[in-house]
């Protein structure tokens, strides 16, 4: 199809030619956001391994017609439901955020302008922009006026770019100042923000050690149910001739007890309780593993601009060429700054040093483009004014430019005030300039950009700074805050291409400025080569790749759309001195999660212990011809021993202050106090039932007292191993272990309690066997405990030598 470039030129595109593209597929069809749908996070909370485990047992469990037996079923529900709400709850605060995603271009068409959607634009439309205008396609510019284009979420660049006729535009970047118009030339998935945010828009979850773990444990506890559940079928049914229903529901009682049901639970509750902490800081958290993921980095990629410092500049010194001029070159800055029609960055600096205009009456003005490299003022009678680039202005060999060049090589940024013979507007201006001061200007450094790195150097985690801006601007504020290596910078474009000497490079130094997006890319990976875990911080869409490939992304709020949507964390509040309280959230989740796994597994281990006992008693009574020994537990007896053991205690410690350091090795750790515990307890438990059960013949109030004893000196054991995993005690920890041994004291002794779950402890020699044998295991756990203390002692020591 063609069109006639003049005839577009002026009028824009026909309704029918609008209608023909559109029908070739030309339009900005652009890519989904890289975030899961509603569909996708159901579907990925409810269909779990945990799940499916816990599904089959209930579905056997009801099958029975015994509701009661299945109480563990509702977490099935919990364990979903906390990791959708949350989801859910992040994807809609992100669709409210996409701001840039929402904005409505200018339209040319048939020669009247008209505001469309986004994605109707089509190949050939003329934009038209205006200052703050975001251009949401690839272009060629094709009408300017002092048109300044700011490509910093797509450069890093923090300063503006002039455009003239010709000049390529690209989305995700915005007008600063000045109007124009340009001819769309590459829409949709072909549009440069589009490429970035197609090749970043696959969903990957963030990678986290606990789930991991947990995942591995629960494979793990697949594998043992299989050999358990066909010896406890086996025993049940056949060896101990029990009828279907008490058959099924004792294999049931055997099996969900292995499954560390609770244990999920508590680390979704963990999570969520985190995240809302971390909301009120006005922290979005897309991913509940994320602030476990952010506890564990060590290397923190950040930017200069929005990061480190804000999105300004402020006056850090004014150098007058004659010191008796100060007085009058304070009127005229504050005039100018007040009259200028589109103030920048350094121009609204100054007025916020000089407020108090004059209130002269300007007779030209000539606003600032990047072409010229000043702007101007004639105030009649009071003369004509310019500022700008001291290195345009002024004579190179002059004093006062070897002056601006110095503060400039500090990362500082310079403007000359100057007075001129002509009139700004004049065709010859800025004819003789007279000096009459430098304007000094720094950024904005944030209050707190120190204390964060001061935060992380104590935590031994290393901060790099990575910028698209100038090398040595970047060095300066480094060096201002006292990072390490801050004062060295490394221009980007030195670095080398080979992927080892990269990484030795990223290792060593610590900033670095003119850094492109794909250099960013490959500094995280070239870190993460190294064994770091990374975080990527990132408001642009040159930060979209980095933050992808980071082990942990984060998003300013006010970034683009795609930066958001890729990151893991949002600071909604743009401050980088969220992220210490981000990690120190993270510890305590982490810390938390990993002391109540200790009960979870714990309570695994007994159960599996017991369940094989069980079972080879079955197929070892076919041998040796003896009676063969039921299941002690019914599934409310095994309900009820999670309680207060585990339960309510886990719940409270998981959401307990704790600042300890985030290590690897979670797994490994746990069980080394609760393989030993859980040998400990299932043991026990079974020695105490087989002294309590009176064998085949017994009756329903035997087997029932049987099933106490072997109860009570489980649940002795286990709010030991509870008292264990609370160390070191607080005021409100002995509550808590008050409390739990309180509640099992009531269950016991109020009728009902012992009617509904099958309680009777009235036997009082069962009774007293199962508190001697309970006592015992007390003291085993005890000794298990203080000898795993000393091996984990020598490992830590053995380490820190190494490390050292």
């Amino acid at each position: 199809m063609s069109i006639d470039a003049d005839a577009q030129r002026e009028t824009g595109l026909t309704e029918a030619e609008v209608a023909a593209l559109r029908a070739e597929g030309k339009s900005n069809d652009v890519p989904a956001r890289a975030s899961r749908s509603v569909r996708d996070i159901v579907r990925g909370n409810v269909f779990t391994r945990i799940n499916a485990i816990l599904g089959v047992l209930l579905i056997i469990v009801l099958s029975t017609g015994s509701v009661i037996d299945g109480m563990f079923g509702l977490l099935i529900v919990a364990n979903s439901g906390i990791g959708i709400i949350q989801e859910i709850r992040a994807k809609r605060t992100l669709d409210r955020l996409a701001i840039v995603g929402q904005n409505t271009p200018q339209v040319r068409r048939d020669n009247v302008s008209q505001q469309i959607p986004p994605d109707e634009v089509v190949l050939g439309d003329i934009v038209e922009l205006g200052p703050g205008d975001q251009i949401v396609v690839d272009g060629e510019v094709i009408e300017t006026a002092s048109l300044e284009i700011d490509e910093s979420l797509l450069t890093g660049e923090a300063d503006t770019v002039h455009k003239i006729k010709a000049a390529q535009i690209l989305s995700g970047s915005f007008v600063v100042s000045g109007s124009g118009a340009y001819r769309a030339t590459k829409v949709g998935r072909d549009a440069y923000a589009a490429k970035l945010a197609e090749e970043a828009s696959k969903f990957t979850l963030v990678k986290s050690e606990l789930r991991s773990g947990i995942d591995r444990i629960l494979k793990f506890i697949t594998y043992l149910m299989i050999p358990a559940g066909a010896l406890i079928i086996y025993n049940q049914l056949f060896s101990s001739g029990q009828a279907l229903r008490p058959a099924l529901n004792g294999m049931v009682a055997a099996l969900v007890p292995m499954v560390p049901e609770g244990l999920v639970l508590m680390t979704s509750i963990a999570f969520a309780v985190g995240v809302i902490r971390l909301g009120q800081r006005q922290c979005l958290v897309q991913e509940l593993p994320a602030i476990e993921g952010l506890a564990r980095v060590d290397v923190v990629c950040a930017d200069k601009t929005g990061t480190l410092t804000e999105n300004g500049m402020r006056l850090s010194e004014l150098v007058l060429i004659d010191e008796h001029d100060s007085d009058s070159v304070t009127r005229v800055l504050a005039s100018l700054a007040h009259d200028d029609p589109r103030p920048n960055a350094s121009v609204q600096a100054v007025g916020e040093a000089y407020p108090d205009a004059p209130g002269w009456t300007q007779s030209a003005v000539a606003p600032f483009s990047s072409a010229k490299k000043w702007s101007g003022l004639s105030y009649g009678e009071h003369g004509n004014w310019l500022l700008g680039a001291p290195d345009v202005l002024l004579d190179p060999g002059s004093e006062t430019a070897r002056h601006a060049e110095a503060a400039g090589s500090r990362g500082l940024r310079v403007l000359l005030l100057a007075s001129s013979d002509l009139a700004v507007d004049d065709t010859a201006a800025p004819g003789v300039v007279t000096p009459r001061a430098l304007v000094i200007l720094e950024q904005k450094v944030r209050e707190d950009a120190r204390d964060t790195l001061e935060y992380f150097a104590s935590q031994q985690v290393q901060v790099k700074v990575i910028s698209g801006d100038n090398a040595v601007s970047v060095g300066a504020v480094a060096g201002s805050l006292g990072l390490p290596g801050g004062d060295s910078p490394i221009d980007a474009r030195d670095l080398p291409e080979d992927s080892e000497q990269l990484a030795d490079t990223v290792e060593n130094s610590t900033t670095f400025g003119r850094v492109r997006p794909d250099q960013k890319r490959a500094m995280v990976g070239a870190l993460q080569s190294r064994g770091h875990t990374v975080a990527m911080t990132g408001d642009g869409v040159n930060d979209v790749l980095a933050l992808k490939d980071a082990d942990i992304g984060v998003s300013m709020g006010s970034g683009s759309a795609a930066t958001r949507a890729v990151a893991q964390i949002v600071l909604l509040d743009n401050k980088f001195a969220t992220l210490p309280y981000v990690v120190g959230e993270g510890r305590r989740v982490i810390g938390n999660i990993e002391r109540v796994s200790n009960l979870f597994l714990t309570k695994t281990v007994y159960s599996v212990l017991l369940a094989f006992l069980i079972g080879l008693s079955g197929v070892l009574s076919q041998v040796f011809h003896f009676e063969p020994i039921p299941y002690p537990f019914l599934p409310r007896h095994v309900t009820i021993a999670a309680w207060f053991t585990i339960g309510i205690p886990a719940f409270v410690l998981s959401l307990a202050p704790n600042n300890e350091r985030a290590r690897s090795g979670f797994v490994s750790r746990v069980m080394r106090l609760a393989v030993p515990s859980g040998l400990i307890v299932g043991s026990c438990t079974f020695v105490s039932y087989l002294l309590a059960y009176a064998g085949p013949d017994a009756t329903e109030t035997q087997v029932t007292q049987a099933s106490t004893t072997a109860l009570i000196t489980l649940i002795m054991i286990a709010l030991w191993v509870l008292a264990v995993v609370a160390r070191p005690y607080t005021w409100w920890k002995v509550v808590l272990l008050a409390g739990s041994v309180g509640g099992y004291l009531l269950l016991f002794a109020i009728p009902f309690c012992r009617t509904f779950f099958k309680l009777d402890p009235s036997n009082v020699g069962a009774t007293t066997s199962a508190l001697i044998i309970g006592a015992v295991g007390i003291a085993l756990v005890e000794v298990a405990h203080r000898f795993g203390s000393v091996l984990r002692n020598r490992t830590t020591l053995r380490n820190g030598q190494n490390e050292t």
